[in-house]
């Protein structure tokens, strides 16, 4: 058993830190709104802390997931951030997508107080959260990051390290830019068989189990035929995250021409109210336009 602190109880976090007790660790969570830490604790028990510092005070790993850099950031520094309650050894474990060049930034100042600092976006989405079966790609020492595999086995399938600092959040951008082409050519091949008068279950049976097949398909088809988007993860974040990828191609120098394409796509779901829609909601927008 591991002394644990939990920041940033949403929906990917709230389950994630479940799977911490369940495991049998001793945690401490904070959350911006303590109502929801407070609900945490009443369904997990553990402690719930007023403070970043309050809930990393004695803990051997701090696991973060909030919503951006600054708010990444926030939670890191300063008299109350994590940073400041965290002893030397420690390692804080970073869930939250955001910008390598916020990683690094964090790496290098947790560095500074003997601080470790393990990048570790995830994917697999809501339902991979609360299963347990999220898929994580790390990055940063391979000291620390052995030392973090285990306890993020206890809400994870697989966890790799991808390279340094950086390697987890970049290697987030890729599956980011994937999903995105994947779900716009789903969209579109689900649209087309509307429009061809054909049934859409009964082309993806066909299809899905074949070289068109994909786990975007298999499990988001039905969903998409029905006009049902409250089952993933949101537009309003999916554009954040192609902001960040989109960003770091004008860096490094990729062509991401599908990827940007899809990203204004996602701007006219936004339009159309579909912020809090989930991404397969592409399909929304072919119908309205289409």
């Amino acid at each position: 058993m591991a002394k644990l602190a939990f920041l940033g109880l949403g929906v990917m976090g709230y389950p994630m830190a479940g799977h911490l007790v369940n495991a049998g660790h001793d945690v401490t969570v904070y959350n911006r709104t303590r109502q929801k830490a407070e609900a945490w604790v009443d369904e997990y028990g553990g402690q719930a802390a007023h403070t970043p510092a309050e809930a990393a005070d004695g803990a051997e790993f701090v696991m973060a997931c909030v919503g951006n850099d600054d708010d990444l950031r926030g939670i890191c520094l300063g008299d109350a951030g994590a940073f400041a309650g965290m002893a030397g050894g420690s390692v804080l474990v970073d869930h939250t997508t955001v910008s390598a060049a916020v990683t690094r930034e964090l790496h290098e100042t947790a560095a500074g107080q003997g601080i470790a600092f393990v990048d570790a976006p995830v994917s697999g989405g809501q339902a991979g959260a609360e299963n347990g079966q999220l898929v994580i790609m790390c990055g940063g020492e391979k000291e620390a990051f052995a030392r973090a595999e285990p306890i993020m086995a206890s809400y994870a399938k697989t966890v790799r390290l991808m390279g340094e600092s950086g390697a987890g959040q970049l290697t987030k951008m890729a599956n980011q830019i994937a999903i995105a082409g994947l779900v716009q050519g789903l969209s579109e091949a689900l649209h087309f068989a509307e429009k061809a008068g054909l049934d859409g279950r009964a082309v993806v049976e066909v299809i899905g189990g074949g070289a068109a097949g994909s786990w975007q398909m298999m499990n988001r088809y039905e969903t998409m035929l029905d006009g049902e988007f409250d089952h993933g993860f949101a537009v309003d974040l999916m554009r954040k995250d192609l902001a960040i990828c989109l960003s770091t191609a004008d860096d490094n120098g990729a062509s991401l021409p599908v990827t940007a394409l899809v990203d204004q796509f996602y701007k006219d779901v936004q339009k159309m109210g579909g912020g809090r829609w989930d991404t397969s909601s592409l399909i929304a927008r072919l119908r309205a336009f289409g």
